[in-house]
Order: C-alpha cells, then structure tokens, then sequence
C-alpha cells in the first residue's frame, strides 16, 4: 500500500483547524503531522486534542512554532505543506512556500470548494480584504435590519479558540454571563460582545459543522461575520465584501483578501467620511479592476464618544481593537481620532509603560503609534495592560475596542467608549442588494 502523505498545516487557531477538520480529518490517504503557530501568542507546544482530530489521530497533534519550519519538514519528513493563516501579504505566503520548497516539500493552499460547508438555511456572508475595514459593523446593522423584518437570525462568528479547545467545540454566546463562563479573551470580546448588545445570537467553536448545525435549530438565516480577510467557512448565497478607503492600495496586496474581493456578490468602500475623495476614486477603481460585476457600495463608519465633554483637556490614554492595530497594520484607530476630535489636551503614548508580552507586542510590530493594543489573551497579559495604563499616569482611557474594558480589566482610570456604526454613503444601496437576495430565494421568516 502507498504510504499516506505527511501533511504539515501551517496555521493560526482557526482556519487551519477548519481545513483539517474539513478536508483531511477522515482521509486515509494523508497523515497531518504537525500544525504551525502565528499570529496568536500562547498556542506553540499545545495539541489540537484527540477528541476533536479523530479516531486516526489518538494521541492529538502537535502544534510548532512556525520559526522552526525547516526544521520541522525534515524532523518530520513532511511531503507537503499547507498553508492557512490570513491577512498577510503575498510576498509573505511565497516567502513560506519558498521555505518549504527548498527543504523538499510541495505546497498547497486549500480554497473555498474545498473547505466551505453547505447550510440548508440562507446564509449572508461579511468578509474584507484587510483586518479592521469594519466587518463587524455591517454585520450588526444587517442582522439588525433582518430582525426588524421577522427574520431569526444566527451569527457565526470566524474562529477564535485559544483556551480549552474541546471545551470550545460548539459555543454558544446569548449574555455576557456566557463569555464569563467560556473565559473568552480581550480579541473573543471585541467581537461577540457588541453582537450580544445589539440582541444577536453568537455561535462560534472549533469544529464548524457541529457549530453550523446547532445555529441551524435557533434560526432562519445565517450570518457570516468573518474574521481578519479570510473567506466564510459557509457557502454564502450573497457575499458582501468591505475595503478600507483609509488603505486603497490595499485590494490585490494581501492573502486571501485579493480572492475575497474577486468572490464578492457586492463590495462595499468604507470609511468614505474619514478619507479623501481621491482615496474614495482609487479605492473603487482598484475595485472594478478586480471585479467588474459586483454592486460598489459607499459607506461611513462613524465614530461616537460616548462623553466627549469628559475627554476635553485631559491627559488620555487611548486603547485600541487589538487585530486592527497588530496585524492589521494600522498605527492608530477609532479611538485616536475621536480623542483628538474631542479636544483631548495630550495623548499619552503608552509604550513606555509597557512590560511583559505587551512590551512585545510593540517590538514584533513597530508600526503601532502611540495606542495600547487591547492584547488580552490570558489572565496574565490582561494583568500587564492594567498595570500599563495605571502606570502611564492617564487621567482617562479612551476604548476605541467593542469590548467593555473597565470590566474586563478592572481599572480605577474613568474609561470614555469609543463606538463606531454603519451608514449607507452612496453608490448601490446595502439594503436593496439583501432585499433582492431574500426576494429571489423565496423563503420567509418564520416570525416565531
């Protein structure tokens, strides 16, 4: 018999669970040997477990630090190498295909016939072609504007388990209770809690098809509010794709981000009130040139200080969405501006009073301005970001990230939120586009 071929998954905590899981979970034909860490702090020298790899994976698999790739294809005498991780740029997936090459494997990417599972419900999906284009953003409007027209709505949220991986197999998230009781990190938070807010369901996990069946039993559509750029893990029946008119070059320079923009039903440009016309102009030409068949949506994404009168004259200390800031590439957020448009009488740059991981942080993306990233993958990373913002003397923190800082943290410093929305700016309208997908499936809500 053919011996089978040995795999190596490079990945980061989710998409590249999802392709095992998916694709070669059960396939007697190929062994995956290792998987690689990225991107998320914590996760090199763990196992994807035994009970969620299968009966032909009894003791689990490793999980590498990717700096050891070389070493690793020959250690473990790789045949092949897959790469599945997102947002990063082109040169960065050829610069590890060019690795694994030279040390005797092939290389492979897995795409969307591949690994995207079929619901049997209607399913809407909000992908981007970079980190922080406000993805989650539309997601609330959309379900919101579902739900005032009868439709049950579930939220499946792009994957995020960095904890007890068999504990997350299937998550369910209805209160803020539930992210208490799953021990959700800051990056979990910034996405799930703004949905709870707005009254939607969250499901998220490791294991996709089992989370997909369990949404499938609380609602009549389903909503993709996917991750970084990544492309749904659920075949959408309309593809709403956003960019960022604050990065117009950034359509066709980032994987999978360009392939997402190419798939898209409907593209929509946003931010269009805080950049340049000229911005806006490139932005939607770099879009047509991509894919000329798709709707052009022009959006705001207004930002809102809760009290902007608390802000004025002060010392502040501004925290940011932690992915957008990372690798996202941005060197400051929301928050920043708003702080600045408030009146703030100094932005105290929290890099001095940074230890630990998130003295870190800094040093691994020294892109970042004058923000603290909101880094809180565990107890101990929560505790050094406390200890950074007590220590910079700030007389008040801006949150620019959606997740309830003062309560996740539990600081003395008064804490001002920053809060961003979605609004329609011109160009093909959003709310016509779903209308006329709902029209042409010709399934209603149950209303129940």
């Amino acid at each position: 018999m053919t011996a089978p071929t040995r795999i190596l998954i490079l990945g980061a905590a989710g998409r590249d669970f999802h392709n095992f899981n998916r694709v070669y979970r059960d396939d007697p034909a190929v062994e995956v040997v290792a998987f690689t860490a990225t991107q998320i702090p914590g996760i090199a020298g763990r196992r994807y477990p035994a009970e969620l790899a299968g009966t032909r994976y009894p003791h689990g698999i490793p999980i590498e630090d990717e700096a050891r790739l070389e070493a690793l294809c020959r250690e473990l005498r790789v045949d092949r190498v897959v790469f599945a991780y997102s947002d990063v740029t082109h040169a960065h997936v050829m610069h590890c295909a060019s690795r694994a090459l030279a040390a005797g494997c092939d290389v492979s990417l897995l795409g969307p016939a591949a690994t995207m599972l079929e619901s049997r419900l209607p399913v809407i999906a909000v992908s981007a072609v970079r980190t922080g284009c406000g993805k989650s953003q539309v997601a609330r409007w959309l379900s919101t504007w579902l739900r005032e027209r009868g439709w049950r709505v579930a939220v499946l949220r792009h994957p995020m388990p960095y904890g007890d991986l068999v504990a997350a197999r299937v998550q369910r998230f209805a209160t803020r209770a539930d992210l208490d009781a799953a021990g959700c990190t800051a990056e979990e938070r910034e996405e799930y809690e703004p949905h709870l807010a707005a009254g939607n369901l969250v499901f998220a996990g490791v294991d996709y098809a089992a989370v997909l069946r369990r949404a499938e039993t609380e609602a009549d559509l389903i909503v993709w509010d996917g991750g970084n750029n990544d492309f749904p893990f659920v075949r959408p029946g309309l593809h709403l794709v956003l960019a960022d008119a604050l990065r117009p070059e950034q359509v066709d320079t980032h994987h999978p981000g360009e392939a997402v923009a190419r798939m898209a039903d409907a593209l929509v440009i946003n931010k269009v009130d805080a950049a340049s016309p000229t911005a806006v102009a490139a932005l939607e030409a770099r879009l047509h040139a991509v894919n000329p068949r798709a709707p052009i949506v022009r959006a705001a994404s207004p930002v809102r200080l809760d009290d902007p009168q608390a802000v004025r004259g002060r010392r502040v200390l501004v925290v940011e969405d932690g992915p957008t800031i990372t690798h996202g590439g941005m060197a400051t957020g929301a928050g920043h501006v708003a702080a600045l448009a408030a009146g703030a009488a100094e932005i105290v740059d929290p890099r001095r009073f940074a230890d630990g991981s998130v003295a870190e942080v800094y040093r691994a993306y020294p892109h970042i301005g004058p923000v603290l990233p909101a880094m809180g993958y565990g107890a101990a990373q929560r505790a050094e970001l406390a200890r950074c913002i007590a220590g910079s003397g700030a007389e008040l923190v801006v949150a620019g990230t959606p997740v309830d800082l003062a309560a996740m943290l539990g600081i003395a410093v008064p804490v001002v939120r920053a809060r961003y929305a979605f609004e329609q700016r011109g160009g093909a309208r959003l709310d016509e586009i779903v209308g006329r997908f709902l029209d042409g499936i010709r399934v209603s809500p149950s209303r129940s």
